[in-house]
């Protein structure tokens, strides 16, 4: 195989009932982290689970840096395939401290890099919790310690199963960053399961959306949110919204209310065809003295940004994005102006 890793055309399989077919992707090249993401109970942890040989498949094939992984006939052991997998729940062991847990992991042999298990500790905060047993830590903690541990063992192919779910918002960005840096330091391929779209996005140099048991889209992160490939991909995230608009060239649309849209279609529409436009929070631009108002339903302060939701027809709202220390701060049922000619880079429409 002329990949480092790849999955093709499996079926992965948690009960009778519940599937995901004919699944297949890949990681060209080792040391690359690729973000498996989507909604609770689609079914991305049995793919994990199937990848570290802890079930089987009915049909396809896994490899690793050439070696057959499993397939219908043939099934390497789980301890044989040098892979490691960091569950989101705790699998510590219960009659070991945290320090025992940890050491466990440097049994293992792996590349010529290796990490000091003292600075993982200091580096995951960790240092007052080294004599205490798993049941005398958080979950946010045992989940640190099962992801220092399977680090520590430098398998081939590392699995993380949502490793910072149990993790408080401030700390887990930090660790993120931290979890990075050692993961390209190492070279060491991974792949991460998450729900959380900018988690999957921040490690990913690839990302394979999940929806609906099926693998909806495999791509560059940036190609899913700005090029998704199917209204459920764009929907995913919850973002934007969809608005009846007409094609009227190459290069453009008509909107009832917003007028003449320009932009690049991202995928190829006959002159005249309605079409569904995806309009997210960023592509609109608020201008205070723009003739083109609309009234504000709803708003919500996010830090950094406001969001607000315009009612631009009867059946149509439009979010808007704006810098929070813009000094006009808008109430709902004010008037909300939009800066035309609307310019959106990608045009993007089902």
């Amino acid at each position: 195989m002329e990949n480092f890793f790849e999955v093709k055309n499996v079926t992965f399989s948690s009960s009778k009932s519940h599937k995901l077919n004919n699944v297949s992707f890949n990681i060209p090249k080792e040391g690359q982290i690729v973000s498996l993401l989507g909604p609770s109970g689609v079914g991305k942890t049995t793919i994990l689970r199937t990848i570290a040989g802890l079930e089987k498949i009915e049909n396809g094939e896994i490899w690793l840096d050439k070696n057959l992984l499993s397939s219908k006939r043939n099934h390497l052991q789980p301890e044989e395939r040098n892979i490691a997998l960091s569950f989101q729940d705790n699998c510590l062991f219960p009659h070991l401290n945290v320090l025992e847990n940890l050491k466990l992991g440097l049994k293992r042999k792996g590349p010529q890099k290796k990490l000091d298990i003292f600075k993982l500790i200091d580096d995951f905060y960790l240092n007052k919790l080294v004599n205490k047993y798993p049941h005398q830590i958080s979950s946010g903690e045992a989940q640190r310690v099962s992801l220092i541990r399977s680090l520590l063992s430098r398998p081939k192919l590392l699995l993380l199963d949502e490793p910072f779910s149990n993790i408080d918002q401030g700390l887990k960005e930090e660790l993120q960053i931290r979890l990075k840096k050692i993961l390209n330091f190492l070279r060491l391929t991974t792949l991460i399961v998450t729900h959380n779209y900018d988690e999957a996005f921040y490690f990913g140099n690839k990302c394979g959306l999940f929806i609906d048991n099926k693998l909806e889209q495999y791509d560059l992160p940036y190609k899913i949110y700005h090029f998704p490939n199917s209204e459920k991909v764009a929907n995913f995230f919850n973002k934007g919204i969809f608005v009846n608009a007409q094609v009227v060239s190459k290069n453009s649309l008509k909107h009832p209310k917003l007028g003449l849209i320009k932009g690049n279609f991202v995928n190829k529409h006959k002159v005249g065809e309605y079409v569904k436009l995806l309009i997210q929070p960023e592509d609109l631009i608020h201008n205070d003295s723009s003739k083109m108002k609309f009234k504000v339903v709803d708003k919500r302060f996010v830090g950094t940004n406001f969001i607000y939701i315009l009612k631009i027809s009867h059946t149509e709202l439009a979010p808007v994005l704006v810098h929070s220390h813009h000094i006009h701060q808008h109430s709902v049922n004010e008037f909300f102006g939009v800066k035309t000619p609307i310019v959106i880079k990608h045009l993007v429409c089902f």
